[in-house]
């Protein structure tokens, strides 16, 4: 484990939408400055990611220094959205829990979003992720808390997993469709120089400077499926960690993170097993 370091970053300012990969970022008590602080809407104020709406994985948003996002997508002018001023917030759900998170101003982000997608969509903000949305109590500590992102604030993955579960794939029904990048499982860091599945048995690590706890596995959805590229879905990786990964009825690929330090993480950083 002593080569085990940082391969990559990812931050992804608008949920279910294309991401950056910076070379560090910012960890703060709701996972990396700038992810998942925005999130889609219906006009019934549910969360839609690409579960719904497959080709949100072509649009992209780039983080403004402010906060605000910039979006594009295929066949759309971008557009500068800025973080709205908190007059007013409006009641959202995403899954299970109910947020308040303040609108995007004006009707220009409700239009171009919902000309893209077809849809009645909105843009909002989470402007106080100290206090909006707990972790899920069954694995929170007490004031912990979360952004828009599925449950955790950081999810991690390893280089060795993605090349064992591609060897898996390759020996399986779906051989044609591997192997797959590891985009499809969007995570915030990737971690190279360990063995596939080393992460199952963390407890703590460290980045660099910063520490986490391992909340749990992070079951995995049809978004997996989901060619980042084409917006095309298929079987794999859920087929193979259908009949490989399968824990607690969940299919697993990852590790969920709660950071229980700040500070700043960098490509290249050491990653350090506490326990």
């Amino acid at each position: 484990m002593g080569n085990a370091h940082l391969h990559a970053i990812h931050v992804h300012p608008v949920k279910a939408v294309r991401g950056l990969a910076p070379r560090e970022a910012a960890v703060e008590p709701w996972g990396l400055a700038g992810d998942r602080r925005w999130l889609l809407v219906d006009d019934a104020g549910k969360a839609v990611t690409q579960r719904q709406q497959p080709r949100l994985a072509l649009a992209a948003a780039a983080l403004l220094p402010d906060g605000g996002v910039r979006v594009s997508a295929p066949g759309r002018e971008p557009l500068t959205v800025p973080v709205p001023r908190s007059i007013g917030t409006v009641p959202v759900q995403i899954f299970r829990d109910k947020v308040d998170a303040v609108p995007a101003e004006g009707e220009a982000a409700h239009t171009w979003w919902s000309d893209y997608l077809g849809i009645d969509a909105r843009l909002v903000y989470l402007d106080d992720p100290a206090t909006r949305r707990p972790v899920d109590p069954q694995y929170a500590r007490p004031g912990e808390t979360v952004s828009f992102a599925d449950g955790f604030p950081l999810l991690l993955t390893t280089t060795a997993s993605l090349d064992a579960l591609n060897t898996l794939i390759a020996h399986g029904d779906h051989a044609d469709e591997g192997p797959l990048p590891m985009d499809r499982f969007r995570p915030n860091v990737v971690v190279a120089g360990t063995d596939a599945w080393a992460e199952d048995h963390w407890s703590r690590v460290a980045v660099g400077e910063v520490a986490f706890r391992v909340a749990k596995p992070c079951g995995r959805c049809v978004v997996t499926t989901t060619d980042q590229g084409t917006s095309e879905r298929g079987r794999e990786p859920l087929h193979s960690l259908g009949r490989h990964r399968r824990r607690e009825g969940k299919l697993v690929f990852g590790q969920n993170l709660v950071p229980l330090t700040r500070g700043t993480i960098r490509v290249g950083d050491p990653v350090t097993i506490l326990d």
